[in-house]
């Protein structure tokens, strides 16, 4: 039985004047999650936004807040982003000293948890703590900013983590970040991610028509 395709459009590439119109309109075409990427000029090169403007958001959709934070130390910030409305909390083994215990965190605020691997990043890092997850995030750029190019030398490590599920028996979403487009999502699929991330080819293709190109990203 084949696992259904989620659409989770990153926020990264909205009109950020118009934030909260943009996620209702993501929500009115279709979205299954919305893809919040927190950057703090310290883990990652880039800032992007802080819990305040997460709980302005909240009020304006149901859909999941799939949150990925890109900062170091996490553990500070866990239950700020958990009281501002966030569904899944993803965050990098890099930038915690204890997996474990950031696991634990997030678990005691009621939310799912993400990990994430960077391009470069072993699946050494996350292998022993997948039964504590509900979803691998793969990087398919390098983490920062919006707009890179897909590295299909990612595609590898997606199926590797497909299999040890699949070995393990474990029920988690594999979801995909990073230049991902109406061709390359083909592969991502065969490689065995759930969960599709996209910001460029969500807002800019075909005129912007947000709808039309959720549909492609999920039945290509």
């Amino acid at each position: 039985m084949s696992v259904p395709i989620k659409i989770s459009p990153s926020i990264l590439s909205a009109n950020f004047s118009k934030l909260g119109d943009e996620v209702i309109a993501l929500e009115k075409a279709g979205a299954d999650y919305i893809h919040i990427d927190v950057m703090d000029g310290h883990f990652v090169p880039n800032l992007t936004i802080g819990p305040e403007v997460i709980k302005k958001l909240r009020p304006l959709t149901k859909k999941v807040f799939d949150v990925h934070l890109m900062i170091k130390p996490v553990d500070n910030f866990i239950k700020d982003f958990s009281n501002a409305g966030a569904d899944i909390i993803t965050f990098h083994p890099e930038a915690t000293p204890n997996v474990s215990h950031t696991i634990n965190l997030i678990k005691k605020e009621g939310r799912k948890v993400g990990i994430s691997l960077k391009p470069k990043s072993k699946i050494e890092l996350i292998e022993k703590h997948l039964d504590q997850v509900d979803l691998i995030l793969i990087m398919s750029v390098e983490p920062g900013f919006g707009g890179q190019k897909f590295m299909p030398e990612v595609l590898e490590k997606t199926k590797k983590i497909k299999e040890i599920l699949d070995n393990k028996k474990l029920k988690v979403e594999i979801e995909i970040d990073g230049g991902i487009n109406f061709e390359n999502c083909i592969q991502a699929k065969k490689a065995g991610a759930n969960v599709l991330v996209s910001g460029s080819t969500i807002f800019k293709e075909n005129k912007g028509d947000l709808k039309k190109n959720i549909e492609i990203l999920r039945t290509n």
